[in-house]
């Protein structure tokens, strides 16, 4: 053997068609060697077909991928809380298990602006049909909301849930899948919930689960001292906050019925608007 065949280094690179074709089995895993490179060809890449075929089989693309439901990339937002109530629900499921082993889901909705606990419906499995029926009933009670935050959960991604939503014009805002602190404000409910009901009792059946959640909805909303308002429970400050809006609006019309409102004032363009605030 001659010396520099022994020293002999290939020259050959190939990081850019093997970059490419990556990039073809990550969009596309379920197409083949002939799908990738009629691409390639048609993007104007003059590669040897015998050169391509030989990356694909190095790279072990002739194995065919398991083809994976991909979400749609979810925009990173800043968790925001509503100046008035019924403009933004939050949503998320927990689960637990009966004594004997069956397993049980909660559905927890509440109104971020109040911290008001909605709904807290048990049942063995939740659809997204059945989602829809408890947002319709919480809705005929107060009114729809303008947004609903919620996770990348499948009730959340049903075609019932999304269409429902689509019909009734509220707009659903997806966290970003393993960022739970996104839905913050349901998630602190749902460890209050957890405390109080679902490590506290041990549950036969699914109807005393029910009559247990039920008197907590009721005691939490009525009596629990919210940090975050101030230690006020949720319904006293919706109460609170009704009053003075009643209030404002009735000093603003009869200002209104006196005096032109001055264009320089910003409280007056802030009528009839939905502000949020940082948090």
């Amino acid at each position: 053997m001659q010396r520099s065949l022994w020293y002999y280094r290939t020259k050959k690179q190939d990081d850019e068609v093997i970059e490419k074709l990556q990039m073809l089995a990550e969009r596309s895993p379920n197409r083949g060697f002939d799908d990738y490179y009629g691409k390639i060809r048609n993007e104007g890449l003059k590669w040897n077909r015998k050169r391509v075929l030989r990356i694909y089989r190095s790279l072990k693309l002739v194995m065919r991928r398991k083809y994976k439901r991909r979400l749609p990339s979810r925009i990173k937002q800043s968790l925001q809380q509503p100046l008035k109530p019924n403009i933004n629900y939050s949503m998320d499921f927990m689960s637990d298990a009966l004594t004997n082993g069956r397993k049980i889901r909660v559905l927890n909705i509440m109104d971020d602006f109040t911290r008001e606990s909605l709904a807290a419906y048990c049942n063995f499995s939740i659809t997204g049909q059945r989602v829809v029926a408890v947002l319709k009933d919480i809705i005929a009670e107060r009114g729809k909301p303008e947004q609903i935050r919620v996770d990348n959960g499948p009730e959340f991604l049903s075609k019932a849930f999304c269409k429902w939503c689509k019909s009734e014009q509220i707009e659903i805002k997806y966290i970003q899948p393993g960022k739970p602190m996104q839905n913050g404000y349901v998630e602190r409910l749902n460890r209050t919930f957890r405390e109080d009901v679902l490590d506290a009792y041990l549950f036969e059946s699914l109807e005393e689960l029910r009559i247990i959640s039920d008197e907590w909805q009721e005691q939490y909303n009525h009596f629990h001292p919210h940090q975050s308002l101030r230690g006020t429970s949720p319904l006293n400050f919706a109460k609170a906050f009704r009053r003075n809006f009643i209030v404002d609006e009735g000093l603003n019309m009869s200002i209104s019925n006196n005096t032109q409102p001055s264009t320089n004032n910003p409280s007056s363009t802030m009528k009839d608007e939905h502000y949020y605030k940082k948090v």
